[in-house]
């Protein structure tokens, strides 16, 4: 796939949605952290319905962690893996408290050193609350990698190095909204929609092949 192509695949997505947004709720970079944290393999509507609650509650490191780990299970035990991320955040609450003066930090190894907190985590965190011009590959992003060939790659660190390479810098901002949403709504893991989809006849996926 050469530049042309791909430079016309963001135009079509940018004028479909010129501002796209995490579908996650939040107000501040420590609850988008929070939120991004627990929806690891959990869907964002399940989060969303904790934090929901949450939030109102307890919204910075010190509120949460004074609820402890049992108090914070209470908020987040309908979500996949709670006791594991329960632990996680309260860990991270209290080296953001003691090593961060309570600030989410901006790098990705400060990011990166917090308990739970991955690659893929981190970049959200960068690119939705701070700006940065990173790349978070999820499953869906992976997909849109491959199947699309705007950046094929064996892995997802090979998908993520090959879209911040490829993808026109006016576009890199919100690239990762625009191919999380179209993954998760239109190009599908099972069922693709290629015949609704507004890249069909730009994208290289031959639907003969098994994903």
């Amino acid at each position: 796939m050469n530049k042309e192509i791909r430079t016309q695949i963001f135009t079509r997505l940018r004028d479909e949605n010129p501002h796209p947004k995490t579908e996650l709720n939040y107000n501040s970079p420590f609850e988008l952290l929070v939120a991004v944290t627990l929806s690891a393999q959990a869907t964002d509507v399940s989060v969303n319905k904790a934090t929901d609650k949450l939030f109102p509650i307890a919204n910075t490191p010190e509120k949460i962690f004074a609820l402890g780990i049992e108090g914070l299970k209470k908020y987040i035990k309908t979500i996949g893996l709670f006791n594991g991320k329960a632990k996680n955040v309260n860990q991270m609450c209290s080296i953001l408290i003691n090593e961060h003066n309570s600030v989410v930090p901006q790098t990705r190894e400060e990011l990166e050193a917090l308990p739970g907190v991955g690659r893929k985590t981190a970049n959200v965190v960068l690119n939705t609350a701070f700006g940065q011009p990173v790349m978070a590959v999820d499953t869906h992003i992976f997909r849109m990698g491959n199947r699309t060939k705007i950046a094929p790659g064996k892995n997802v660190l090979e998908v993520e190095k090959r879209l911040v390479r490829n993808i026109p810098k006016e576009f890199l901002l919100d690239a990762h909204h625009w191919l999380i949403l179209h993954g998760r709504y239109v190009c599908t893991a099972r069922k693709p929609k290629c015949g609704s989809c507004l890249i069909e006849d730009l994208c290289e996926y031959n639907k003969k092949e098994i994903d």
